[in-house]
């Protein structure tokens, strides 16, 4: 039957409405219609009939061509069918044959990418100005070197509140409290006016300003003449995680050198003691000689502070600039900014292209804690057949996780420009594969300017195990995704873009593969190859493919177990390279999107069907591996053997921990269900870790250790310093004594 080609119907009511309800019912599956539907039903189906004892005879055959012959009738009169009520339903001429399939779902969240940049939410206690803060893109004609130390650099320590002059602070979210909902622009204020300051500003003093996307500065205080004291907004619900900053200046001027000090970073090593120098922006640069981004700064130090927060040592950078012009509008950064507006805005630029939204289908995976649009991308070639479709590889690429870590998303930028070109290769990339990309992980925190954590106050990368759907829906809507995908295709590859403050130059994490032996090291395969693509940026000497129980929540790891041999997270420095040309020399946005251009060539070399290349890679892989074995066999002191294989010693024994930030303090429940968990189950006690058993270990056998008054009486006769030990017959007598003592008492 097919109900929907029946329209002019004549209306029958009744006086029960429940009957009334039922026959209009029922006439929309074909009952009920008369002799009109009789008689379309003749197109549909043949008439019964007495069969013929020749007829019994008919071959299969037949039948099955009889059976085919009525399934075009009836699908060539639903497309006829101007009025086929089904939209869930749509129908492909493929060779000849009419195959119905499902519609694939709806764009949704997609008309606001295709007539503008959804505005973003914040958290609704956060204060966020009117006016949208946009830059322009612009590369150095020449790579900027790093910083070279003079050895005379100042290490101001700083003075106490009472001493210095607040003159930009704003409210923090700070430990305890938690994300409770969300505006859309956030909770307006006025520009000049930030919420909490302290002491009129006079006319020589700079203005300070973050309230806007991805801004991260809570307190500038003055503490000189031009010298000014920073204090960092940690991540939001949290007391830890000050890395990022990204600040606004105004009221400057020109030729007169300001100082600036940021007083509590928290790692105790960071890249500027390797020459890092931070990003200026200068509006009038901008406009005068279409300058963006550069890196700027003298006497740049990072030392270790005499404060302390929640018994952690806290650390200081500090630098000094000399602005090009009078009033002037600048911004400080410690990477290139990324913001979620930024993504929307190349997201629309796509969206709007009538050639690569052909092969780029962008959908909402979900919606954040906040309530913005996490972007999925579907890219590849349209087949004409769903063979050809169906024997696809997948591949899946994330970035921005961590929100501060902005150097991701340039070469997600990067990767996604190269493979939505007009190129042969991109094309051939589109053609051979399905890409899934998850450009921005974590929206909320990129939005509010955190650097590791999500709007829970926990770092989404930990959380892949999570089943917090409401909790991680960013997360736990990209595995579920992913899982997916597993069970339909096989899934080449997986990588997650990354940031990295400790290390130079580009390197990868992986999974050892503990497959068949002809399987071993086919994991580093992707890795080196990319070395060879990009020699000057990406160090393979620096990837680790260890697997600790540590990072067993990470991205990396449970697509791992899930399948996914070669699953990584690729780093970049916020720093520079080390590497060939490029040494000592810092990286610019364009460096960060070639990487994403190295990535997708890299891609074509590993499935190259003359495997070549990939043979190569293996063999020197094996040598590498076993030259490295021989050293680890020396440094233990054991014999060197000329016939080494790679089953005498394992693989991640051979390497140190893959390092990374520490995220123990964003381990746990989100803190919004923090509190709660309280009420009904009491605090365990957090085991220590060996590090701090170690060092409390030290502490207590230092305690305990004799003074110098005590050591020079150990010196002294025997007889008048140490009682001597009491034998067993005068412990024997004592007990005995005792036990009188105590017959005599209970007489």
């Amino acid at each position: 039957m097919c109900p929907a080609l029946q329209t002019n119907l004549e209306p029958v009511s009744f006086t029960d409405p429940y009957e009334n309800f039922m026959r209009h019912h029922l006439q929309y599956y074909g009952y009920f219609r008369g002799l009109k539907a009789k008689d379309d039903s003749v197109l549909l189906k043949t008439a019964p009939r007495q069969r013929r004892p020749t007829e019994e005879a008919e071959s299969d055959s037949e039948r099955e061509s009889s059976l085919d012959d009525q399934k075009k009738l009836i699908y060539s009169l639903l497309l006829e069918g101007s009025l086929f009520k089904s939209k869930q339903i749509v129908f492909d001429n493929q060779e000849g044959q009419v195959i119905p399939r499902l519609k694939e779902p709806r764009d949704l969240f997609n008309s606001s990418i295709q007539s503008g940049v959804q505005t973003p939410r914040w958290p609704k206690e956060c204060d966020v100005i009117k006016k949208a803060i946009t830059h322009i893109e612009w590369d150095p004609p020449d790579p900027e070197v790093f910083y070279k130390p003079t050895g005379k650099e100042q290490m101001p320590q700083g003075t106490s509140d009472g001493n210095g002059k607040v003159v930009y602070e704003i409210k923090q979210a700070y430990k305890g409290s938690y994300f409770i909902g969300s505006r859309t622009g956030g909770r307006p204020c006025a520009t000049n006016a930030p919420c909490g300051s302290f002491n009129a500003q006079t006319n020589n003093d700079l203005q300070f300003e973050s309230r806007f996307e991805s801004g991260n500065l809570q307190k500038a205080m003055k503490v000189g003449v031009n010298e000014y004291e920073l204090t960092l907004r940690t991540d939001l619900y949290t007391s830890k995680h000050t890395q990022w900053f990204y600040f606004q200046v105004k009221n400057m001027r020109k030729g007169v050198p300001y100082r600036f000090t940021i007083t509590n970073l928290m790692k105790s090593n960071s890249l500027y003691n390797a020459g890092l120098k931070p990003l200026l922006y200068s509006e009038q640069e901008a406009l005068l000689h279409g300058i963006g981004w550069r890196r700027e700064g003298n006497d740049i130090k990072y030392y270790k502070s005499s404060g302390i927060q929640d018994g952690n040592a806290l650390y200081r950078l500090t630098w000094t600039f000399e602005f090009q012009h009078d009033d002037d509008t600048c911004y400080f950064a410690h990477c290139y900014p990324y913001t979620y507006s930024d993504l929307q805005r190349d997201l629309h630029s796509v969206a709007n292209d009538p050639i690569r939204s052909q092969y780029c289908k962008l959908r909402a995976l979900c919606r954040s804690l906040a309530g913005n649009t996490v972007y999925l991308l579907t890219i590849t070639s349209p087949s004409s057949k769903l063979m050809a479709a169906a024997k696809k590889k997948a591949v899946v690429v994330t970035a921005r996780v961590h929100p501060g870590e902005t150097n991701g998303s340039w070469m997600m930028k990067g990767f996604l420009d190269f493979l939505l070109s007009g190129s042969p290769d991109a094309e051939l990339l589109r053609d051979t594969f399905i890409f899934k990309v998850v450009p921005m992980l974590n929206p909320d925190g990129v939005i509010v300017g955190n650097y590791r954590c999500s709007l829970t106050g926990r770092d989404l990368n930990r959380n892949y195990r999570s089943m917090l759907k409401d909790s991680f829906p960013c997360i736990w809507h990209t595995q579920t995704m992913i899982k997916r995908l597993v069970a339909e295709r096989e899934v080449l590859l997986y990588c997650d873009f990354h940031g990295h403050s400790r290390r130079s130059n580009v390197f990868m994490y992986g999974c050892n593969n503990k497959g068949p032996p002809e399987t071993k090291l086919h994991e580093r395969v992707f890795p080196l190859m990319l070395s060879k693509n990009a020699p000057d940026k990406f160090l393979f000497k620096g990837c680790k493919f260890k697997v600790q129980k540590s990072k067993e929540g990470t991205g990396r790891i449970v697509m791992w177990r899930k399948g996914i041999v070669n699953s990584y997270t690729m780093e970049s420095t916020f720093g520079g390279s080390t590497l060939g040309n490029r040494k000592g020399t810092h990286f610019s946005a364009a460096d960060l999107k070639s990487m994403g251009h190295h990535f997708c060539d890299t891609l074509l070399d590993y499935c190259d069907p003359d495997n070549t290349k990939f043979k190569l890679c293996v063999s020197e892989l094996q040598s590498l591996v076993e030259e490295e074995i021989r050293e680890k066999l020396k440094r233990l002191g054991r014999g060197v053997d000329s016939d080494i294989t790679l089953s005498d010693i394992s693989l991640s024994d051979l390497e140190s921990s893959t390092g990374g930030s520490n995220s123990s303090e964003s381990d746990g429940l989100p803190a919004h269900l923090l509190h709660i968990a309280e009420k009904f189950y009491p605090k365990k006690k957090r085991l220590r870790s060996r590090k701090e058993r170690n060092s409390l270990y030290k502490k207590r056998h230092t305690k305990h250790q004799p003074k110098p008054q005590e050591i020079a009486d150990i010196s002294e006769p025997a007889s008048q310093t140490v009682k001597p030990a009491p034998s067993k017959v005068s412990r024997k007598y004592d007990k005995e004594k005792r036990n009188a003592k105590v017959s005599k008492a209970c007489i």
